[in-house]
């Protein structure tokens, strides 16, 4: 009994003594810098990191104590930002147990946080990584065969791609799809979903008035469960935006037209045709996130499709952030913002797209997006050009810690490839 009590208390020190790993002190050297900060693009300049966080970025520093990282004159980017993803929550998507990304059970629709049940070990996680993104926005999505009572499909977070938590931030968007989906979950109409979203918020503000009246039985009757009217109220007080799920031109001027009226935040996704409406969506001052390659008439509400989307939106004035291919796809996210700056967005304002825009649409951008002193290390050393599909990332860093440039498919990639390739003694077939 003593021997075993002895041995847990050595094991026990020990991990103290661990404790977590601390990241290094590096300088990155001899890089063409793409901060996408007030400092724009630093043709040569060095990146200095320490504990995880970047200390001093200029053409000019000094570390003689940091080890040196010489990026050899290649471009370093802030880590990529995918957004609307499932990552951490979704592994195979037809295995209904692999999937933690919607919910029916009653009376949980707002209530669901994507925080919750996340998965590092998720195979998906090192593939994204790869393509040089470091941080991503869970997202919920709706359960098919839900009622019309499921509005909202819950509450987005934020993740990191690497270390320990993943989580970085809860609750940093409520989801909630209008236009065609909106009004399939409202019995059919659209007209019915934004009634049905006046009255629930009309609820919102009257619970969080009255929570004791509420808990006494003494308020009238509620559209939503006490989970989800208490999930709600961080919108009604602005503390919280909605992520709207809109294409259509009309559909988009009903949900600019609902946040001003009932006086809530709003962020556009989707927004098919908001290049129609893009000096209305402008003037708003709300951001919008889409997926610059999505350019046919895949739905009525879409029949506006065209790649020139982004560059339209942007030139109004508009926040923009790009979107990847689905959560098995997340990889081609910066292919994404290369197509769109083939289509005429400026390489900056592609690069920004996957960057410091998410970031400022999510309020992240005091801890990631650009490569500014004091905001956590999350650094690309590229090969080639980032938005190129021949670039490739050399070194990936977040948090100030170097990943693995390792994933399950480059894995089974050396381990199978050698046997159906010619050795060199062979040659290759006639």
């Amino acid at each position: 009994m003593i021997a075993r009590l002895a041995l847990m208390l050595l094991l026990s020190l020990a991990a103290m003594a661990a404790g977590p790993a601390r990241a290094e002190t590096f300088l990155i050297a001899n890089a063409r810098i793409a901060t996408m900060g007030r400092a724009g693009t630093i043709e040569r300049g060095s990146i200095l990191v320490r504990d995880g966080r970047i200390a001093a970025v200029g053409a000019d520093v000094a570390a003689p104590d940091a080890r040196r990282i010489d990026a050899g004159g290649r471009i370093v980017t802030p880590g990529l930002i995918a957004s609307g993803t499932g990552l951490g929550l979704i592994e195979v998507r037809s295995v209904d147990a692999a999937n933690d990304r919607a919910t029916r059970l009653p009376g949980i629709s707002a209530a669901f946080d994507a925080g919750y049940g996340l998965n590092p070990d998720s195979l998906l996680v090192p593939v994204a990584r790869l393509s040089g993104i470091t941080r991503a926005i869970a997202t919920p999505t709706y359960a098919e065969g839900t009622g019309a009572e499921r509005l909202f499909a819950g509450q987005a977070a934020a993740v990191t791609l690497g270390g320990q938590p993943m989580l970085m931030r809860r609750g940093v968007a409520m989801v909630l799809a209008l236009g065609e989906d909106g009004a399939e979950r409202a019995g059919g109409a659209r007209g019915a979903a934004l009634t049905s979203l006046r009255a629930i918020l009309a609820d919102v503000r009257d619970f969080a008035r009255r929570r004791a009246a509420y808990d006494r039985g003494e308020t009238r009757d509620y559209l939503l469960s006490r989970a989800d009217l208490e999930a709600l109220v961080p919108v009604v007080e602005r503390r919280m935006k909605l992520l709207v799920s809109v294409n259509r031109a009309s559909d988009i001027r009903d949900a600019l037209a609902f946040a001003r009226e009932e006086r809530v935040g709003i962020i556009l996704e989707g927004v098919a045709e908001g290049w129609r409406v893009a000096a209305e969506i402008a003037a708003a001052g709300v951001p919008v996130l889409l997926t610059p390659v999505d350019n046919l008439p895949a739905s009525f509400e879409a029949l506006g499709a065209t790649l020139d989307n982004a560059r339209l939106l942007q030139r109004a004035g508009v926040l923009v952030g790009f979107q990847g291919n689905g959560n098995h796809r997340e990889r081609e996210l910066r292919y994404n913002a290369g197509n769109a700056v083939a289509a005429g967005l400026a390489w900056e304002q592609g690069l920004a797209a996957v960057t410091i825009n998410p970031a400022r649409i999510f309020g992240l951008d005091d801890r990631v997006g650009s490569i500014e002193p004091g905001k956590e290390a999350d650094l690309v050393i590229w090969n080639g050009d980032p938005l190129d599909t021949l670039g490739r990332p050399s070194a990936i860093f977040i948090r100030g810690e170097a990943q693995p440039m390792r994933s399950r498919q480059t894995e089974l990639r050396d381990r199978y490839l050698p046997a159906v390739l010619p050795s060199p003694s062979q040659g290759a077939e006639p």
